[in-house]
């Protein structure tokens, strides 16, 4: 007999198949969490609405948190099937369903990629962030959502594997005002943040009515973190079985589904600013927490940070150039490889950006520090959030204008020309080559990717 949770799946991927939107809203309104579960073949949701062209059901599945980058047995993503099938609409759906479409007087511009860390489903709504009686009743409501860390590490639960993963996969412990408010009414002991409020779906039922502003500001559905100091997962056991604080941050923040990573990395960024910035910077007098989070006010009068905006008051973002260098020929890259790698591993040069530098200056300097190669042309390809504690990685592919290689063995220890070949086998057999490559997660590894899949001459 079939369990009612892979029955509620198959009832999933049928609607979708269908394109019937009406029972679709209803069944993901019930139970969300399903949205990215596959059957036996590897198929998602997502993937039955791309093949049968249901232009509405991929827009709500994208709405809701559906997985763009899941791969059926075949390794076929939902856009490779909608290309397959000739349904251009879900096509540019799926290319463009962050950014809209590209607009025609851009014809050279690359399309938007999608990196870990970086997909949500959640809208930061900043604009509430100020609005201190709309925090206040959110903080209580029933259907608001709270995530815990416990010295910048998250409660999480086990959802087990996919058919077609190795690794266990992880989701964040949805709590309620119920189970935190102990911690919430020590304020001076935890730090506590405004996520945002879970991305609204297109009821086709109620498709343009209008409701007063008031009662769809209740409707919203808020998400908050908060950090408290060495808390065990005792409490929470009742109502998550088995759940536990996933250290250390890196790879186990890996294995987070895809569609809460950004949400982690939100998170994790602003409070691990908080737990680093208790004091004002300016003057060294204390500090009250404000706007849902996102500042610090000093408390002593006539502090400079009190008179206008200064950059000390809200978290901090260090930005970091990651680069894939390709040799002359176009048919080499250069990677390099840290002590701290696991063996045979290489990975794409990075560094931080200094003060006053731009993105290619930081990808010549960096690239020339580490390894003694020059670089020329320099492009900007995507960007990935890294919450330890909270970089922004900037991906760009670089030229070469010399090969000789002469690595400075205080960053890095090692660093080499690959060839495209060695690459491709390094992406498709993983752990089994002499080369290995970061995992799909981390940015690197997509520029890698992005170089194979270009045109040798750049």
């Amino acid at each position: 007999m079939q369990n009612p949770r892979n029955e509620m799946v198959a009832q999933l991927h049928n609607l979708c198949a269908q394109g019937d939107t009406t029972k679709l809203f209803a069944l993901l309104n019930h139970s969300s969490s399903i949205i990215n579960e596959t059957a036996e073949n590897g198929w998602s949701a997502l993937m039955y609405a791309a093949r049968n062209g249901h232009f509405d059901v991929v827009k709500m599945l994208l709405e809701k948190g559906g997985d763009k980058s899941l791969a059926n047995k075949s390794r076929q993503t939902a856009l490779d099937i909608a290309k397959f099938w000739g349904h251009k609409h879900i096509v540019n759906l799926l290319t463009h369903s962050r950014s809209g479409p590209k607009p025609n007087f851009l014809v050279n511009a690359e399309e938007e990629h999608e990196n870990y860390f970086s997909s949500t489903f959640l809208d930061r709504r900043s604009d509430k962030r100020t609005d201190t009686n709309w925090l206040k009743s959110k903080q209580t409501h029933v259907t608001s959502v709270y995530i815990i860390f416990s010295n910048l590490c998250p409660l999480v639960s086990l959802i087990g594997t996919k058919d077609n993963a190795q690794e266990p996969e992880i989701k964040l412990c949805r709590l309620q005002h119920e189970d935190v408010k102990e911690h919430l009414s020590k304020p001076n002991e935890v730090s506590l943040i405004f996520l945002g409020v879970e991305k609204q779906l297109n009821n086709p039922s109620t498709a343009g009515a209008q409701k007063p502003v008031a009662e769809q500001d209740d409707a919203l559905v808020a998400w908050f973190a908060l950090n408290v100091e060495n808390l065990s997962t005792d409490q929470f056991e009742g109502k998550h079985d088995g759940c536990y604080f996933l250290q250390p941050p890196m790879p186990a923040f890996l294995q987070l589904i895809s569609t809460e990573a950004g949400i982690l990395a939100q998170a994790r960024s602003v409070l691990a600013w908080h737990s680093r910035y208790k004091f004002c910077p300016t003057c060294g007098g204390e500090t009250v927490i404000e706007e849902g989070g996102y500042k610090r006010t000093c408390l002593k009068g006539g502090c400079p940070s009190l008179q206008g905006i200064h950059n000390t008051s809200y978290p901090r973002l260090d930005p970091v150039v990651i680069m894939l260098i390709v040799h002359p020929d176009g048919n080499h890259c250069l990677l390099g490889r840290q002590k701290r790698f696991p063996a045979g591993m290489f990975s794409c040069l990075a560094g931080f950006i200094e003060p006053g530098e731009t993105i290619e200056d930081a990808v010549r300097r960096e690239v020339k520090e580490e390894s003694g190669v020059k670089v020329g042309h320099v492009q900007y390809v995507s960007c990935q959030p890294w919450p330890m504690p909270s970089s922004l990685m900037i991906g760009c592919l670089g030229v070469a204008i010399s090969t000789e290689i002469t690595v400075d063995k205080i960053e890095i220890e090692d660093a080499r020309w690959f060839t495209r070949e060695q690459v491709i086998e390094a992406l498709l057999k993983g752990n089994q080559q002499s080369l290995v490559v970061p995992p799909r997660h981390a940015i690197a590894h997509q520029l890698i990717k992005h170089w194979i899949g270009m045109n040798s001459n750049l």
